[in-house]
């Protein structure tokens, strides 16, 4: 079983109580909006990072990483992408893919706003870990962790501290 961490809009800050959560995950998936080489860089010491560039990021983090990340983790298929709409309401871009590649579990970020959640239509798991930046209107920061195997998704967990904190 791997230990996977879900970060997304961090907007160029990534503090205390974020990277103390993150640093027993194997892997850490980035949706976006990274906002800075720093982070990406504190990051990928920390696990392996998966990320995707998100509308905010500049053309130093475009050319490190795709608008979309499409690969396979403990056998099930993961595509990450920045805005992917939601349940039912996916982006018309990604829409197509999610028909054609069929994940088991999608990861996307854009709206700072934490939903889990199963499409039984699309047969996947959807997350969107929220915002840990402090840029936006969200009030609270949250990422997400969990165990993944062949069997799924195992002990997901929330890190949620106030905008102001770290």
């Amino acid at each position: 079983m791997k230990t996977i961490g879900v970060i997304s809009d961090t907007h160029g800050t990534l503090d205390e109580p974020f990277i103390r959560f993150l640093e027993p995950c194997d892997e850490i998936w980035h949706a976006g909006d990274i906002g800075s080489g720093q982070v990406a860089d504190v990051l990928e010491k920390a696990g392996r990072l998966r990320a995707v560039y998100g509308n905010i990021d500049d053309q130093q983090i475009r050319s490190r990483f795709p608008a979309i990340q499409l690969f396979m983790c403990e056998e099930t298929k993961v595509m990450i992408v920045h805005i992917g709409g939601y349940p039912p309401r996916y982006n018309g871009q990604i829409l197509p893919l999610l028909n054609t590649e069929k994940p088991g579990i999608l990861v996307t970020g854009h709206s700072h706003i934490l939903k889990v959640q199963y499409d039984r239509k699309h047969r996947l798991m959807y997350i969107n870990p929220g915002a840990a930046g402090r840029s936006g209107f969200h009030r609270k920061r949250t990422a997400v962790r969990f165990g993944l195997n062949r069997e799924g998704l195992h002990n997901m967990e929330v890190l949620e501290t106030d905008r102001s904190e770290g």
